[in-house]
């Protein structure tokens, strides 16, 4: 498994002084944006994605996976951000999202996105990339394990698979859910987010917020068991995602993160 910081939290260093500091805590590789609003611009992404590459080799950093906010080969810059990643060896790249509409609209939604997937995989296979959909929690098409494995049926795995993110997973499903969720997507697993969560009463409301790793909700050390035991070899983007931390506390909180993530993967051998 390959450690990766996720770029987002960081977006407002130049890149080269993120790449510095990214070498400098011990990660293998970022997780680079590349969406309105990230590192990369997609308008841009021929032009500056491969100079942020060589930029963060020049760190030591590889960049085998990208954060797009593609969900369909309409979206402009699509085929470009594809080609491009493959040009510069980028393997992986993470998808956009589908928002829920609502009760009665599901199995619609399912078969619209299973459309456009399928235009996806032709991208994918044309470039020799994988493309994958992030289980993200709340009003999301991708919040439920068991609805990102029915919309992957019949995709092969490699060209567009499933983007787990545990942190999400235990939000919908604490006690069990997250389990089954690996299970059923198993043989679909192309990418894992690392984050926490933990839920609390705000004003009368529960609100699931991330929290540093090990104070939440995730087992994390069966997760990794289970993802050493099929075998998973892909990229690991940790999400610093904390929201109300100053940089220092954001690099500092991150450094402690990364630090709980190896701890467990040597115990792992």
């Amino acid at each position: 498994m390959q450690l990766l910081v996720f770029s987002k939290m960081f977006q407002r260093l130049p890149l080269d002084e993120f790449g510095k500091l990214v070498a400098e805590m011990g990660f293998e590789g970022v997780d680079l944006t590349v969406r309105p609003g990230g590192y990369i611009p997609p308008q841009r992404v021929e032009e500056e994605l491969p100079r942020a590459i060589e930029a963060l080799k020049d760190r030591g950093l590889s960049v085998p996976m990208i954060t797009t906010s593609i969900t369909s080969v309409e979206d402009p810059y699509a085929e470009a951000t594809f080609r491009t990643a493959s040009e510069c060896g980028v393997r992986y790249l993470k998808l956009g999202y589908w928002r829920y509409e609502g009760f009665g609209r599901l199995r619609t939604q399912i078969e619209k996105a299973r459309k456009r997937l399928k235009e996806i995989q032709v991208l994918s296979r044309r470039y020799g990339v994988t493309a994958a959909i992030h289980i993200h929690s709340g009003m999301y098409l991708t919040a439920e394990p068991a609805i990102v494995a029915e919309i992957l049926e019949g995709f092969d795995p490699d060209l567009v698979g499933a983007y787990i993110d545990p942190g999400h997973m235990v939000v919908e499903g604490g006690l069990a859910g997250w389990l089954m969720g690996l299970d059923v997507l198993s043989d679909k697993i192309r990418m894992v987010a690392v984050k926490d969560f933990a839920w609390f009463k705000e004003g009368g409301l529960w609100r699931a917020k991330v929290v540093p790793l090990g104070e939440g909700l995730v087992p994390w050390r069966r997760v990794f068991e289970i993802l050493n035991r099929i075998g998973f070899e892909g990229p690991v983007s940790l999400h610093s995602e904390y929201e109300d931390l100053t940089l220092t506390e954001l690099i500092e909180q991150t450094r402690r993160d990364l630090k709980y993530v190896k701890d467990i993967l040597k115990t792992l051998g």
